[in-house]
């Protein structure tokens, strides 16, 4: 029995998505960025990126992790300059994570390294497959499963 397109897509994300795929990509994302800077704090900053300022908890829901480990994880970057607490203006009692200039920079620097880890991996296909690829893997991120439900 031959798989299916959607079986042979699920398997090669099930790959993707793996947490040691995610661990490993990350730590070489971040080698060499400061010490603040690993496979553990790089997705709060990431998320950061995506979110903008928000609660640990908030965050937490975006990046999957619980708002504890969040908290701890942005103490060692605020310690590091790369993000900063403020107050929310919704709510006195409450903080926000915000990404400070040197936070948003390293977040780009690692956003340039994964642009051009993927370039490399395709430079050895015909230009057209990867123009290709990349625009039907961006349809399906918009109309696919993972697709935003208006939230």
């Amino acid at each position: 029995m031959t798989n299916t397109p959607g079986h042979d897509i699920a398997d090669a994300l099930g790959l993707l998505l793996r947490r040691s795929t995610r661990a490993r990509l990350y730590t070489r994302l971040t080698e060499g960025l400061g010490e603040a800077v690993d496979e553990l704090t790089y997705p709060v900053l990431s998320g950061l990126a995506r979110t903008g300022p928000c609660s640990a908890a908030d965050l937490g829901r975006e990046i999957g992790l619980d708002r504890t480990t969040v908290t701890r994880r942005a103490d060692r970057l605020e310690r590091a300059a790369l993000l900063q607490r403020q107050p929310d203006p919704a709510d006195g009692r409450a903080t926000l994570l915000a990404l400070t200039d040197e936070g948003a920079a390293t977040v780009s620097a690692t956003r340039q390294r994964l642009a051009a880890a993927i370039e490399d991996s395709l430079a050895s296909w015909p230009q057209a497959d990867a123009r290709a690829f990349a625009e039907q893997l961006r349809r399906f991120a918009d109309e696919g499963p993972f697709a935003a439900d208006g939230d």
